[in-house]
Protein backbone atom coordinates (compact mmCIF):
# COMPACT_ATOMS: atom_id res chain seq x y z
CA UNK A 1 0.00 0.00 0.00
CA UNK A 2 1.36 3.39 -1.01
CA UNK A 3 0.43 6.44 1.02
CA UNK A 4 1.36 9.96 0.13
CA UNK A 5 1.72 12.35 3.02
CA UNK A 6 3.01 15.85 2.26
CA UNK A 7 6.28 16.71 3.95
CA UNK A 8 4.49 19.58 5.74
CA UNK A 9 2.03 17.29 7.52
CA UNK A 10 3.81 14.14 8.66
CA UNK A 11 2.90 14.27 12.38
CA UNK A 12 0.18 15.84 14.46
CA UNK A 13 -1.49 16.32 17.81
CA UNK A 14 -5.02 15.33 18.73
CA UNK A 15 -6.07 17.29 21.82
CA UNK A 16 -9.26 17.04 23.85
CA UNK A 17 -10.33 19.66 26.38
CA UNK A 18 -13.28 19.43 28.76
CA UNK A 19 -14.44 22.76 30.19
CA UNK A 20 -16.16 23.28 33.49
CA UNK A 21 -19.78 23.94 32.46
CA UNK A 22 -19.71 27.50 33.74
CA UNK A 23 -16.55 28.24 31.73
CA UNK A 24 -17.35 26.56 28.38
CA UNK A 25 -17.97 29.84 26.56
CA UNK A 26 -14.85 31.42 28.02
CA UNK A 27 -12.74 28.42 26.97
CA UNK A 28 -14.21 28.59 23.48
CA UNK A 29 -13.31 32.27 23.22
CA UNK A 30 -9.81 31.67 24.59
CA UNK A 31 -9.16 28.89 22.07
CA UNK A 32 -10.65 30.84 19.17
CA UNK A 33 -8.43 33.80 20.02
CA UNK A 34 -5.41 31.45 19.89
CA UNK A 35 -5.67 31.11 16.10
CA UNK A 36 -3.23 33.98 15.40
CA UNK A 37 -0.71 32.31 17.72
CA UNK A 38 -0.99 29.08 15.74
CA UNK A 39 -0.69 31.02 12.48
CA UNK A 40 2.54 32.62 13.75
CA UNK A 41 4.15 29.22 14.40
CA UNK A 42 6.12 28.44 11.26
CA UNK A 43 6.15 24.72 12.05
CA UNK A 44 2.39 24.45 12.59
CA UNK A 45 1.04 23.75 9.11
CA UNK A 46 -2.59 23.03 10.03
CA UNK A 47 -4.65 23.94 13.10
CA UNK A 48 -8.30 23.10 13.65
CA UNK A 49 -10.45 24.00 16.65
CA UNK A 50 -13.42 21.67 17.14
CA UNK A 51 -16.54 21.66 19.29
CA UNK A 52 -17.23 18.08 20.34
CA UNK A 53 -20.12 18.81 22.71
CA UNK A 54 -21.51 21.55 24.96
CA UNK A 55 -18.38 21.59 27.14
CA UNK A 56 -16.01 19.49 25.02
CA UNK A 57 -13.50 20.89 22.57
CA UNK A 58 -10.78 19.45 20.42
CA UNK A 59 -7.76 20.73 18.58
CA UNK A 60 -6.06 18.95 15.73
CA UNK A 61 -2.80 20.32 14.40
CA UNK A 62 -0.22 19.06 11.94
CA UNK A 63 3.52 19.53 11.64
CA UNK A 64 6.33 18.50 9.30
CA UNK A 65 8.34 16.76 12.02
CA UNK A 66 8.73 15.99 15.72
CA UNK A 67 10.79 19.15 16.35
CA UNK A 68 7.97 21.40 15.11
CA UNK A 69 5.42 19.41 17.10
CA UNK A 70 7.54 19.76 20.26
CA UNK A 71 7.97 23.50 19.65
CA UNK A 72 4.19 23.81 19.53
CA UNK A 73 3.80 21.83 22.77
CA UNK A 74 6.23 24.28 24.38
CA UNK A 75 4.66 27.33 22.71
CA UNK A 76 2.34 30.17 23.62
CA UNK A 77 -0.96 28.28 23.27
CA UNK A 78 0.23 25.59 25.66
CA UNK A 79 1.46 28.31 28.05
CA UNK A 80 -2.00 29.89 28.06
CA UNK A 81 -3.63 26.52 28.74
CA UNK A 82 -1.20 25.81 31.57
CA UNK A 83 -2.03 29.19 33.11
CA UNK A 84 -5.80 29.28 32.54
CA UNK A 85 -6.49 25.54 32.55
CA UNK A 86 -6.90 25.00 36.29
CA UNK A 87 -9.67 27.60 36.37
CA UNK A 88 -11.43 26.68 33.11
CA UNK A 89 -10.99 22.92 32.68
CA UNK A 90 -12.89 20.08 34.34
CA UNK A 91 -10.13 17.57 33.57
CA UNK A 92 -6.53 17.42 32.41
CA UNK A 93 -5.96 18.20 28.76
CA UNK A 94 -5.71 14.94 26.80
CA UNK A 95 -2.85 15.36 24.30
CA UNK A 96 -2.12 12.53 21.90
CA UNK A 97 0.71 12.65 19.38
CA UNK A 98 -0.25 11.05 16.07
CA UNK A 99 1.46 10.04 12.84
CA UNK A 100 -0.46 11.02 9.71
CA UNK A 101 -1.02 8.17 7.27
CA UNK A 102 -2.96 9.92 4.51
CA UNK A 103 -3.69 13.59 3.93
CA UNK A 104 -5.89 15.55 1.53
CA UNK A 105 -5.01 19.21 1.33
CA UNK A 106 -6.14 21.88 -1.14
CA UNK A 107 -3.85 22.33 -4.13
CA UNK A 108 -1.26 25.03 -3.52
Amino acid sequence: MTTTVPATTRVGLLVRLEAKPEHARELQELLTEALPLAEAETGTTAWFLLRLGPTSFGIFDAFPDDDARQAHIEGRIADILRTEGPRLLAARVDVRPVDLLAVKLPAA
